[in-house]
């Protein structure tokens, strides 16, 4: 993968965060230019950052345009067009452009998570938008799930959840639904989730799931608590060292997010994803110390699905 597909499609963490880094774009389908043209491409992508950062939305939005005019199929440079008109308060042209993301990459977590802010930052049902996502996608399906579970909406992560296949993932969303809504659980699914080795959560479970739900709501200051509390449980799990490395990143203690993180890379394996998901905090973290030759390297490391 070329130097400018590796910031790009990495760069979608400076953007996004749990989160969940999913690009997924061929690898050899964007094929970028030239060497001195990515070179500029980057300085105008990392200038929008900057300006979108400090609250300069109009020029922030005006750098993303050149970049979009400098690779126009690009589902970042989308997304992030959209995350800055919406805090621009131009929600019209925000869901637009996040449509556009979906489309090239339904099955990335953030970009959906931005189309419900939209949707309901105007009032609207998630209905209105529904013919415009391949809602057939089953990830997609899934995610959209979670998310309303997360924001306590259970009706409709059931709703969402309805017709999908039972899968050890879907079936654990809905049971954790029926137990937050006090109801119980239908003697069906209890058999699903049993014959799939998942009768009862584990505390390492408990722990992934509280994390998610502190990132969904943004609360960094107990996301380092808590993810601080499972290293000591689980010190060989990857994950947690991502998710203090973020908190403390949101909290600007990035000396100490670099440390944790380049610990937590000890421990990863093959999961790619979360590898993508270390390498984005850790080229923040170097961006906030200056250090703009580490934010490079790690972003060089972010790579697609092929």
């Amino acid at each position: 993968m070329k130097k400018r597909l590796h910031f790009l499609l990495l760069c979608i963490a400076v953007l996004l965060s749990a989160g969940h880094i999913f690009a997924q774009e061929p690898e050899e389908s964007a094929e970028i230019m030239l060497e001195a043209y990515s070179d500029e491409f980057q300085e105008k992508f990392f200038e929008a950052l900057k300006q979108k950062g400090i609250e300069n939305y109009d020029r922030a939005i005006n750098l993303f345009l050149e970049c979009k005019a400098m690779d126009n199929n690009n589902p970042v440079i989308d997304h992030e067009l959209a995350k800055s008109y919406a805090l621009n308060r131009d929600f019209i042209n925000a869901q637009d452009y996040v449509l556009k993301a979906i489309n090239l990459a339904p099955e990335n977590f953030w970009f959906l998570h931005t189309l419900v802010d939209i949707t309901e930052k105007q009032g609207n049902s998630f209905d209105t938008v529904r013919a415009l996502i391949p809602y057939s996608n089953e990830m997609l399906r899934e995610h959209l799930a979670q998310i309303y579970y997360n924001r306590q909406n259970y009706d409709n992560a059931l709703f969402v959840l309805e017709g999908l296949r039972k899968t050890s993932a879907v079936n654990t969303l809905r049971r954790r639904i029926a137990d937050a809504k006090g109801e119980d659980v239908s003697s069906d699914l209890e058999e699903e989730v049993e014959q799939q080795g998942e009768k009862e959560e584990s505390p390492l479970d408990d722990f992934m799931m509280g994390m998610a739900q502190l990132i969904e709501k943004e609360d960094f200051k107990q996301l380092e608590t808590v993810s601080a509390e499972a290293l000591e449980t689980f010190p060989l799990q990857p994950y947690f060292y991502y998710a203090r490395g973020l908190a403390l990143n949101k909290l600007s203690r990035h000396k100490e997010a670099v440390a944790v993180m380049e610990e937590g890379l000890d421990y990863l394996l093959e999961d790619q994803l979360l590898a993508n998901k270390f390498h984005k905090e850790l080229a923040n973290a170097h961006i906030a110390l200056g250090n703009s030759s580490k934010a490079n390297m790690y972003l060089s490391k972010i790579k697609t699905r092929s």
